[in-house]
C-alpha cells in the first residue's frame, strides 16, 4: 500500500485497530488502552475480560504483502519487545499485575473499495468488516494466545 503523507488519506493501521476493537467489544472484552506507548514500544490494544488481560498486536495488510499477510511480522524480536512493553504497562498498573496475560495477534486484510461514503460502517458477519471511503477492511484471522 502506498504511504501517503497527506491527511486526506486514512490511517489504515488505525482503521484496522478500530475494526479489532469493535470485534473485541462484541466478544465482551473491555478496552483499557489503544496505542499504549512507553520507551520500549507500543501495544495496539490492551483489553480485559474478567481478570484476564490481553495485549493485541494488529497487523493490517493489503494483498501481496511480503510478510504472509502480517504473520511473519511477529518474529521473536517483536514478541520480546511486546512482552517488555507489557511488563511496563503492568508495573504502571499494579492493580492488574496479578492478572493472567495473553498475547493475541489480529490479521486484518485491507483492499480498495468503490464505496464513496465518509461514514465508517461496521458489519458483523462471519468475518467482521469495516467499510469506509475507498477501503474495505476484514478481520481475516484472530489468533488468541499467539505467543
Amino acid at each position: 500500500m502506498a504511504n501517503h503523507s497527506s491527511s486526506h488519506y486514512p490511517d489504515i493501521g488505525q482503521l484496522g485497530e478500530d475494526l479489532v476493537t469493535e470485534y473485541l467489544k462484541s466478544q465482551g472484552w473491555i478496552i483499557l488502552q489503544r496505542r499504549w506507548r512507553c520507551p520500549w514500544g507500543e501495544i495496539d490494544i490492551i483489553a480485559e475480560s474478567g481478570k484476564i488481560l490481553v495485549f493485541v498486536e494488529v497487523k493490517t495488510r493489503s494483498s501481496g504483502s511480503w510478510d504472509s499477510g502480517g504473520k511473519l511480522a511477529i518474529a521473536t524480536r517483536k514478541q520480546a519487545k511486546l512482552r517488555q512493553t507489557a511488563e511496563i504497562f503492568l508495573a504502571e498498573n499494579c492493580e492488574k499485575s496479578d492478572y493472567p496475560c495473553q498475547f493475541d495477534v489480529a490479521i486484518v486484510h485491507c483492499r480498495p473499495s468503490s464505496r464513496k461514503n465518509l461514514k465508517i460502517q461496521y458489519i458483523h458477519t462471519k468475518l467482521p468488516t469495516l467499510l469506509t471511503e475507498g477501503y474495505e477492511l476484514v478481520l481475516q484471522e484472530y489468533i488468541a494466545a499467539a505467543f
